[in-house]
């Protein structure tokens, strides 16, 4: 994979995930005091916000460990499998909490829990662009400006989203 094609891929991927909660009605992420999981007693709840977060977290993990770490003497075609398999199981996990919510979860979500569910879509987009990275060869060292500067880029692809789930449905009204 050429750097060149791993960037767009990454930037094609931020601006769908970026856009994804501010689209969709249905929740991507089973937060404890979401209104689509009111069907669930407290503690349930947060066992499934915490099995949630920790299920992001060995995702993520999982992906740098297995498809992030080069074999010698493998093609890149290998790279690409395990990069489409991980990115399958992202899009498992974030399709789970809306059959949770089941049918019968009241629609509309809260802004927070929008943003938050953005916030889940950049982790992901980073983790995916840390292991092409590493794929490519070693990863560089970062510091907190590279995520202050990545953060806002994100919440600049996710303004259309934004624009039209609150400014434009307004004027419709």
């Amino acid at each position: 994979m050429t750097l060149t094609l791993a960037v767009w891929l990454v930037i094609l991927g931020a601006l769908a995930t970026a856009n994804l909660p501010f689209l969709l009605e249905r929740p991507l992420a089973p937060w404890p005091w979401g209104r689509a999981f009111q069907s669930l007693n407290g503690s349930l709840r947060w066992i499934a916000g915490l099995g949630f977060v920790g299920f992001l977290a060995l995702w993520s993990w999982g992906t740098v460990q297995l498809a992030g770490g080069a074999f010698i003497g493998v093609g890149s075609a290998l790279f690409v499998v395990k990069l489409l398999i991980s990115i399958a199981l992202a899009a498992l996990l974030l399709y789970l909490p809306g059959v949770l919510a089941g049918k019968d979860a009241p629609s509309g979500k809260p802004f927070i829990d929008r943003l938050l569910e953005a916030m889940v879509g950049y982790l992901m987009i980073g983790t995916l662009g840390f292991t092409m990275e590493l794929d490519m060869g070693n990863a560089f060292p970062q510091g907190w400006e590279f995520y202050a500067v990545t953060l806002a880029l994100f919440v600049v692809l996710g303004y259309p989203g934004f624009v039209w789930r609150y400014m434009m449905q307004r004027r419709r009204r």
